[in-house]
């Protein structure tokens, strides 16, 4: 049974106004260091605590008003622009606090959290380390600078890093989930089992970790349709069962006359596999018979303004609760909505359980049953989801006539070349897959094929295929097969435009497999 690529979850720490409750008024004027003074600080806290941030912005203002340098102010001014996903302003205020108050560790971690969501992943670990100088001991930073870490493909110091936040606190359920994470990308999934495990024994509600878990599940040698059914219902009994009893009366009317209003969930309407399998979607639906409406949690790039162009409406929800965008849908009178995540990075399942829609279905982000009794339908195809294996589904089973998505190609994709093995002598095979897809079996498969074709080349390529620990172990597998190190080509991250270009430099793509048990 293949499965698609799944992508982990990970989980940053926010040191917002909540979790930083200690902060003083810090590098004031002597005029300022007054009791007064420190109770607008407080005040302003106590709203940022209870999530009135009007409020909290209104008094920082004021103490700017007073003094524009104010450390304090413009910090927590700037977690409150993060919060709202407004990074570019939140990084010019935390800059302007540590120009007053260099060595201020608490400005240096949410300025690197906000480059972090920025995606200048760099500048991020370079914020997180000076955190680290002033602060050795902050759990919460190292368990981030492992999430840019790993983000960089630069997976083996992300271990490192996760592995000094659970020993400065065993009990940083975050850091075991995301510790989980890095292993699944070296192709551990023993040990990213263990902790996303772990994480789920210190944290019974962490429903990202537990599915994070179950897209580790998919990979792991020996499952098949029932086992993986009965590991996704454990899900549903665990986080989405407390939901049933209010779920909502929906007032949805059927009118035939009526245009459909279709809501489309996901945090990937970008440039993202599923961005491209979208687009084609929302450009070519009759607009007379179907309104859209997209709920999009992500910063946007130029497809996603794309995507925003063929939606009828469009809803920014980073940020946004799950309990607060599932009464949005309702708001919306949706009567259709569609996951796009399944159990994927940054889903919505949660909501999806409170059922804001009379109909759900799950589509194009996830292979396989959620194992969710609040999603009725999955659209699939006969090659996905086989006849044998419809049972094991919680959804009803939609199947299309041929394949169930259609993939949009990048306007940067490369013009296919020629063959290179009439460049040069031998076949070169690749496989640019997710290296928790790469086992044993796979191995050995791989190993014969180069074995009957003399002079053969393998080029794998993925983010953290070159990492030190994973590059020796996947060469020892081949080596135990009779494949020399020599023979192999590993390689890391690179953008996309690079990737797909260097496929003209491959011959012929293998694709990883995964024998399952009989049912």
């Amino acid at each position: 049974m293949n499965r698609p690529e799944k992508r982990r979850q990970k989980k940053s720490v926010k040191k917002t106004a909540s979790n930083a409750k200690s902060e003083k008024a810090t590098n004031r004027s002597p005029e300022q260091q007054t009791p007064a003074f420190q109770e607008s600080i407080d005040l302003a806290m106590q709203h940022h605590n209870a999530g009135r941030l009007p409020e909290a912005e209104s008094i920082y203002q004021q103490i700017l008003q007073a003094d524009p340098n104010q450390p304090v102010a413009l910090h927590l001014l700037g977690v409150i622009s993060h919060q709202v996903g407004k990074n570019d302003i939140a990084v010019d205020l935390i800059t302007k606090a540590l120009a007053t108050k260099p060595d201020y560790a608490e400005a240096h971690f949410n300025l690197g959290l906000a480059l972090q969501d920025l995606g200048e992943l760099d500048e991020a670990v370079a914020s997180y380390h000076k955190v680290l100088d002033i602060n050795p001991d902050f759990a919460a930073t190292h368990n981030n600078l492992g999430n840019a870490l790993q983000e960089l493909g630069r997976l083996d110091e992300a271990v490192a890093s996760y592995r000094k936040a659970i020993a400065i606190k065993p009990d940083f359920a975050e850091a075991h989930n995301n510790l989980g994470n890095a292993f699944k990308e070296l192709g551990n999934l023993d040990e990213a089992t263990a902790n996303y495990r772990q994480a789920l024994d210190l944290k019974p509600d962490y429903a990202i970790a537990h599915s994070n878990l179950l897209i580790a599940e998919q990979y792991r040698p020996g499952h098949n349709a029932e086992t993986l059914f009965e590991l996704h219902c454990e899900w549903d009994e665990r986080h989405g069962r407390a939901f049933r009893a209010d779920w909502p009366a929906h007032e949805n009317t059927p009118e035939a006359a009526r245009r459909l209003r279709l809501g489309f969930v996901s945090p990937d309407l970008g440039r993202h596999p599923v961005g491209y399998f979208v687009v084609p979607l929302l450009e070519n639906l009759p607009g007379l018979e179907f309104e859209t409406v997209c709920y999009s949690d992500r910063i946007g790039d130029d497809l996603t303004g794309r995507i925003q162009a063929a939606a009828g409406a469009w809803r920014e929800t980073r940020g946004v609760s799950d309990e607060d965008l599932g009464q949005m849908i309702v708001g919306d009178g949706i009567d259709i909505l569609i996951d796009l995540s399944g159990h994927s990075a940054r889903n919505r399942l949660l909501v999806f359980a409170h059922k804001p829609a009379p109909l759900q279905v799950t589509w194009a982000g996830y292979v396989g049953t959620t194992g969710l009794s609040a999603i009725d339908y999955l659209v699939s195809d006969r090659y996905s989801t086989a006849a044998d294996e419809e049972p094991y589904c919680r959804e009803k089973v939609i199947r299309m006539p041929d394949g169930y998505v259609c993939y949009d190609p990048p306007d940067y994709a490369p013009k296919v070349g020629p063959l290179p093995s009439k460049r040069k002598d031998g076949i070169t095979f690749c496989s640019f897959n997710n290296p928790a897809k790469i086992n044993e079996d796979v191995v050995s498969v791989w190993a014969r094929i180069l074995g009957r074709v003399a002079g053969a080349r393998l080029l794998i390529k993925y983010k953290g295929i070159d990492s030190i620990a994973y590059a020796d172990r996947l060469a020892a597998m081949f080596k135990a097969k009779g494949v020399e190190r020599s023979r192999l080509m590993l390689e890391g991250l690179s953008p996309h435009a690079e990737l797909l270009a260097r496929y003209n430099d491959v011959d012929i793509a293998l694709d990883p497999f995964l024998l399952t048990q009989a049912g």
